[in-house]
């Protein structure tokens, strides 16, 4: 095949197609209308000779032949991000949209200053803070191409991906001042009051409540919340109690919060920053990566 007879910026939209499985949200995603990303879609049906996406039952599902390219595409795509990115290595000039997959805690202390640094070091780089879905969802994120960098807890990742420690997170108990559990706080004050539990899947049940259980003690969750950012204002007006990572006070909303260490000895948990190696080379993932390393050291 004659290279120059393809028009290499449908691979891009081919991508965006093959992630979504979906004509208008990949032409959201790409910056297409509708109409113009159906026709890049007959376009690549026609140079690959393959229907690639096809109707089905509550959507469009890939063809086996669009499974088999996607790895490819990938690769292929993160090749020439890189080769280009080494040619515009001026990052002032630098245009591109890094997407980064992270919970509200770390989102809520790094997102401000993160952009922040990067308006002054690189004004091109546009940012998509993406929710978490957990760390399997997030690995495979990074696999596809759908993210460039993940930041939380990853205790391995395979010989495809970079992996940089941030830091090592404590926890610390949190409450209102004025509560009547912090004269002479202990551990049975600590367990007579409501608990706030932060679960994104809605559990009521977490890791300090099998601490608990094997020490033969149990706690009342009298609250869960999806996101750290509602803890903060619920202590401020009750004489609930949570555990909380020691950085969540860092928000201008807990900085008023009395605070101490747990009665008992709570594991802490290290933060990490991931990408896959395709990244390595790719000269906006990489800077946004050392903005978020400099951020994260300055909470330390």
């Amino acid at each position: 095949m004659n290279l120059r007879s393809v028009d290499l910026n449908l691979l891009t939209v081919l991508d965006a197609l093959l992630d979504e499985a979906h004509v208008s949200r990949a032409a959201e995603r790409v910056g297409l209308s509708q109409p113009a990303a159906s026709n890049a879609l007959e376009r690549c049906r026609h140079l690959f000779e393959d229907r690639l996406l096809e109707r089905a039952p509550g959507g469009m599902l890939l063809t086996p032949k669009a499974q088999a390219l996607r790895g490819p595409l990938k690769e292929i795509l993160g090749s020439v991000s890189a080769l280009v990115g080494a040619a515009s290595a001026d990052l002032r000039t630098l245009r591109q949209t890094v997407r980064v997959v992270m919970a509200d805690f770390p989102a809520i202390i790094v997102a401000h200053p993160l952009h922040q640094r990067l308006a002054q070091r690189a004004p091109g780089i546009d940012l998509v803070i993406q929710p978490w879905q957990g760390g399997e969802a997030a690995q495979e994120s990074l696999s596809r191409g759908q993210s460039d960098l993940a930041m939380s807890v990853f205790p391995s990742l395979g010989p495809d991906f970079t992996r940089r420690l941030l830091l090592h997170e404590h926890f610390v108990v949190a409450m209102r001042p004025g509560h009547p559990a912090i004269p002479g706080f202990d551990l049975q004050r600590w367990l007579s009051y409501p608990h706030v539990l932060v679960s994104g899947q809605g559990a009521t049940w977490g890791p300090l409540d099998e601490l608990l259980k094997e020490q033969g003690l149990s706690r009342r969750v009298g609250i869960v919340v999806p996101s750290f950012v509602m803890v903060p204002d619920l202590l401020a007006g009750s004489d609930l109690i949570s555990l909380l990572p020691s950085r969540c006070l860092s928000m201008s909303m807990a900085r008023t919060l009395h605070t101490v260490a747990p009665p008992i000895d709570v594991q802490g948990f290290p933060l990490h920053l991931a990408w896959h190696k395709r990244r390595d080379e790719d000269v906006a993932v990489q800077c946004v990566a050392r903005v978020l390393e400099a951020v994260i050291s300055e909470l330390q």
